[in-house]
């Protein structure tokens, strides 16, 4: 009879941890940035079918990097225990923190699990507070970790590259045109430097929780001619509520 063969704990644990890494680094990033107003997501995805980007709840949205069938079971699951939760207590008791707590129970119970492969998706959780003091954003790893993340956070792709760009030129009370162009500018730069490419509007999805919306919920996506006229540098555009711009 052949002896098992042994791979210590820690060792197994790392190499879930590389399997899920390689399969979130295939992906195209994901930009997350606060800006006076509020918080802008900001993706590479060409499709308009399969967001990256979404609502969750009120003030609070969901963008992932990854599998997609695996983060959008994970989207579905958030916004069923916003739902749950905002109609059992009271609306103001879904918070990204909590959701994120959800999601870190998660993804670790399937990361630990010998039964199944790790997910090959990492999440980020943002609301959007009062004031630019009170924004939240949580950036979750395949693992479950939970990181709390201030001003500008990347996932896949290459994000340590994009984010220590980001790092260097992101400042306080940047408009939303700036924070757009700042993104973009990050999502387009070549890692190994060479010539940054260029990305149109097509190629792009983006969404705002903006605190200065009047309704309740703060989601909206930003499509169309607005998004051009952003991109253009044009302020004006940021107040606009057209058929160019979409809540979920």
């Amino acid at each position: 009879m052949s002896t098992p063969f042994y791979v210590s704990p820690q060792q197994a644990m790392a190499d879930r941890a590389e399997y899920a890494r390689k399969g979130i680094a295939r992906g195209r990033s994901v930009v997350v940035l606060t800006y006076a107003d509020g918080i802008v997501f900001v993706a590479e995805n060409t499709s308009r079918a399969l967001h990256k980007v979404s609502e969750i709840y009120d003030k609070i949205a969901f963008a992932a990097v990854g599998r997609y069938n695996e983060f959008e079971n994970l989207r579905i699951g958030g916004v069923r225990y916003a739902d749950l939760r905002g109609y059992s207590y009271d609306r103001a008791d879904v918070t990204a923190r909590g959701l994120a707590n959800v999601y870190a129970q998660t993804l670790g119970t399937i990361f630990s699990s010998v039964g199944e492969k790790p997910y090959e998706v990492e999440l980020i959780v943002a609301e959007v507070g009062r004031t630019d003091a009170d924004d939240q954003i949580y950036r979750l790893t395949p693992d479950g970790s939970v990181v709390d993340e201030k001003n500008a956070v990347v996932v896949g792709g290459n994000a340590d590259s994009i984010g220590n760009y980001l790092g260097q030129r992101h400042r306080a009370g940047l408009s939303l045109a700036e924070a757009l162009k700042l993104a973009v500018d990050g999502l387009a730069r070549d890692p190994n430097g060479g010539t940054p490419r260029t990305l149109t509007p097509e190629q792009l999805e983006v969404a705002v929780l903006d605190r200065q919306r009047v309704q309740q919920r703060k989601f909206k996506r930003i499509l169309g001619g607005q998004l051009s006229r952003l991109l253009s540098g044009d302020e004006s555009a940021a107040a606009e509520e057209d058929e160019g711009t979409t809540t979920e």
